[in-house]
């Protein structure tokens, strides 16, 4: 059988081989050309059942190859026999039957002729089959829409010379148990002859691959002629490749390849016309199908009016909005929600802590939940790529603890002075909104947005190993243990402190009385703190295993993520169970960690979410008087570093939104570069006034989301990968995702059992998946592997191997540049670098 693959029944006949390229006998094609220009030739029959169309072809035959009336009838009952079909039996069934049959070789070979297994008569009733059509799976494999073909070949022993017919139905009919599943049916090719030729089964196979084959059947489908067929594997053999009988082993079976081109580049240009290159451009080894600049669409198109590129924006939009809503519909959209939330929970701690140390807790982790989930929500509801996660960027931390030096070096209030920084910055992200400024991403190129988002997610694998490193600070390890050692260690309490009445009745009301017969020796370390004492000895601050275990912890979150990701292309379990368990692949890894951590029992690391609503620092409120503690001159020269700060919004904002909005992710709601960047101006007011942080695009999480959403065919050939489709675009996703970070303040008790370790190896594998989807990291293998080992790429066979060095070591060298500039004073103008 052929389903654009061919599969054949093994040996022992109890199963299908796996799907296979097929080899082709090229005289085979030869005959088959003969076959149709001299056999029976029925086009666009009008027939409803499969006795009339076999009555009508031996009716029609050409008067020099008309059969006798004996032979004719003879020859319709064989066809009219009941065709058996390979069974597909599940593994119960298997069981089952073991033991019943003690010989399971091949059944013996039809008294009325030698026809392969999808055509072999056998004498059981109709019904039979059709309930074998009924519950057959293999449709599922199948699109909407599919029809059978059916080719009968083999030989007979009564024929004198070979019969062969090419039927072509006008309309696609059901022809009842002929085909394995219950499909319509358009094409019959019959071919039986006398045993002297052996080279039926041959012809069959290559009237079966071309049937398959889309040029071929498209034509078929619209011939009027019989020359027209003829033409048309014509057309096939010029485009024929012939492997040399002394080089390929004709029984091996080709694996299917992972990319087909399609039928329109197989039209567009006669591979032996084509011309090399004359300069090695690696624009020219991009996609060379199109000649369009991928990001040459209306939404950066200029207007030449104020505000017009946001118009078109919204008037672009507005029409999917509902959608945006209903196509979440989706388990996928779950488990897109649950993967992404933990991952902004962990961002919001992480910046959060690193905000509060930057500010002297002005802004902290409390500040940094609400900000995320209130500038997160108000974003997916309003914005243009509602597929972009708000977050706490690098630079704009580095902006704040610059920010907050500067104020406490010249006696000026902090938040005041943020306040009318975040204020010019809306209103210059206004105008640039205004003067659509947007077109410049066109500018963009792939050294930009790949130079940036390596960037990002090498800051996301630093960040996540810093963090367990910092593990060993909290938890040391005792290098310096040695077993000999052991009776020299020793944690003893102190309660000895300075004699205080009052504080001693104090404590005697407060704190539970010395159980009996207790010393401070016996106490534990809660009780012994708890009373005010302190811990003496070298053993004191060693936690045995718990570094050991979040390393453990951290690893196998990262290494569940990456394989559980991958199980989707996986040969294990059916297609159904291997795309639930790669949606939910981060989910079942984080679960898996916790149960572990769990189990063991070892006081690892938790997350730790506010329980209070109320500001971080007790000396400011949630809302931000804009005069008093400051200048009236302050307002006026906020402007100065508000400029700086628009570049690196703006850089930020659009160069993640060109990311997101590649032509490879098939987006079809299209992009809101203006309105985006509009939402993200206007949330700087509100941040800035209530005193939380500001927010822009976050590459790392937004990439993550993008391929959470990843849509994939639900049907494919055995043998083909499933089609990548585009992203499930909708907005309810990002909604949920920050409602439920609002929601975090109250779910603090449960959400304190997860494990950090587990979190930062969500970020891991975040980063590392980020890193290997774009092509820079494929050309970074290349500068490591020899020639003759190297894929087969499509920008090497376009462009010199050394230009393709060259520009990679010129992408590194400049990342080596951004990192260094990142961690220096002087990382808030690193957008404005890239």
């Amino acid at each position: 059988r052929w389903i654009k693959f061919e599969e054949k029944v093994e040996d022992g006949g109890e199963r299908w081989s796996a799907p296979h390229v097929p080899a082709l006998p090229l005289h085979s094609l030869f005959q088959l050309r003969t076959c149709l220009q001299k056999g029976t030739m029925l086009l666009d029959l009008d027939a409803t059942s499969f006795k009339e169309i076999i009555d009508k072809a031996l009716s029609g035959q050409p008067k020099e190859a008309e059969l006798q009336p004996a032979l004719r009838e003879r020859l319709a009952a064989l066809l009219l026999l009941q065709p058996q079909h390979q069974p597909t039996k599940s593994l119960l069934q298997l069981l089952a039957e073991l033991g019943l049959s003690p010989c399971r070789g091949r059944q013996p070979s039809c008294p009325t002729g030698h026809l392969p297994a999808a055509s072999r008569p056998e004498a059981y009733p109709a019904a039979a089959s059709l309930s074998f059509q009924l519950r057959n799976r293999f449709k599922k494999k199948l699109l909407p829409g599919a029809e059978a073909a059916h080719v009968a070949v083999g030989e007979v022993e009564f024929l004198e010379k070979p019969f062969a017919a090419f039927i072509r139905l006008r309309c696609a009919v059901s022809l009842g148990s002929l085909a394995e599943v219950s499909l319509p049916s358009r094409f019959l090719f019959i071919l039986l002859g006398p045993p002297k030729v052996k080279a039926y089964h041959e012809v069959g196979r290559a009237m079966a691959t071309l049937l398959t084959d889309e040029l071929f059947h498209s034509v078929a489908r619209q011939a009027e002629h019989r020359e027209d067929l003829i033409a048309a594997i014509e057309a096939f053999l010029d485009e024929l490749i012939v492997l040399p009988p002394g080089k390929w082993d004709p029984s091996a079976r080709i694996p299917p390849p992972s990319h087909l081109p399609s039928p329109r580049r197989r039209t567009a240009v006669d591979p032996l016309d084509q011309q090399p290159p004359s300069n090695g451009d690696m624009t020219a080894a991009g996609d060379r199908a199109s000649a369009e600049h991928p990001r040459s669409g209306e939404e950066l198109e200029r207007t030449g009016r104020l505000f017009g590129g946001l118009l078109r924006d919204i008037r672009r939009k507005a029409p999917w909005y509902g959608s945006d809503f209903s196509d979440a519909l989706h388990p996928q959209c779950l488990s897109a929600v649950l993967y992404i939330y933990l991952a902004t929970v962990t961002n919001a701690i992480t910046f959060g802590g690193m905000l509060g140390d930057a500010t002297a807790n002005m802004q902290g982790v409390l500040e940094s939940f609400l900000g995320t989930a209130f500038a997160g929500f108000i974003f997916c509801l309003f914005s243009g790529q509602p597929l972009t996660i708000l977050s706490s960027t690098g630079p704009v931390l580095v902006f704040e603890r610059l920010l907050f030096s500067f104020s406490q070096d010249h006696g000026l209030d902090y938040l005041e002075f943020r306040l009318w920084i975040g204020l010019w910055v809306a209103f210059f992200g206004v105008v640039l909104v205004a003067t659509e400024a947007s077109h410049l991403v066109r500018y963009f190129t792939r050294f930009t947005e790949e130079g940036f988002c390596a960037l990002i997610s090498l800051i996301f694998i630093y960040d996540s190993l810093k963090k367990m490193l910092s593990l060993a600070d909290a938890f040391p390890i005792n290098w310096q243990y040695r077993l000999d050692n052991v009776t020299s260690y020793s944690c003893t309490c102190n309660l000895r402190r300075l004699f205080n009445p009052i504080l001693t009745c104090l404590t005697t009301l407060h704190r539970p009385p010395f159980p009996p017969y207790t010393t401070p020796a016996g106490l534990s370390r809660t009780q012994c703190l708890d009373r005010g004492g302190h811990l003496l000895g070298t053993s004191c601050q060693y936690v045995p295993d718990v570094t050991l275990i979040s390393f453990l912890l951290f690893g196998g979150t990262f290494l569940f993520c990456t394989a559980l990701k991958r199980f989707r292309s996986s040969h294990y379990f059916p297609v159904g169970v291997r795309k639930l368990v790669s949606d939910f692949a981060v989910i079942l890894a984080i679960l898996a960690s916790c149960t572990v951590d769990a189990v063991l029992g070892l006081e690892t690391p938790k997350l730790l979410v506010p329980s209070e609503l109320k500001p971080t620092s007790p000396a400011r409120g949630w809302i931000v008087s804009p005069f008093g503690a400051n200048p009236w001159w302050v307002c006026l020269v906020s402007a100065v570093p508000a400029v700086l700060v628009t570049i690196l919004i703006f850089m930020d904002q659009q160069i993640t939104a060109v990311i997101l909005n590649r032509r490879e992710y098939k987006l079809q709601k299209g992009a809101g570069f203006h309105l985006d960047l509009l939402c993200v101006s206007l949330l700087m007011v509100v941040t800035s006034v209530t005193g939380l942080p500001w927010y822009v695009s976050a590459t790392v999480i937004s990439l993550a989301h993008m391929e959470s959403l990843r849509k994939e065919s639900a049907t494919s050939a055995p043998g083909e990968h499933p089609e990548f489709l585009g992203i499930r675009e909708q907005r309810l996703t990002g909604l949920a995702v920050f409602i439920l970070m609002g929601a975090s303040v109250f779910m603090a008790p449960m959400l304190k059992h997860i494990p950090m370790p587990v979190l930062y190896g969500v970020f891991l594998h975040m980063g590392v998946a980020a890193l290997n989807s774009i092509q820079l990291m494929d050309r970074v293998r290349l500068l490591l592997m020899p020639a003759k080992h190297q894929p087969d790429l499509a920008y090497l066979r376009h462009v010199p191997l050394r230009r393709v060095h060259l520009f990679t070591v010129i992408q590194l060298l400049c990342l080596a540049l951004l990192w260094v500039l990142k961690s220096t004073t002087a990382a808030i103008i690193f957008p404005v670098m890239v």
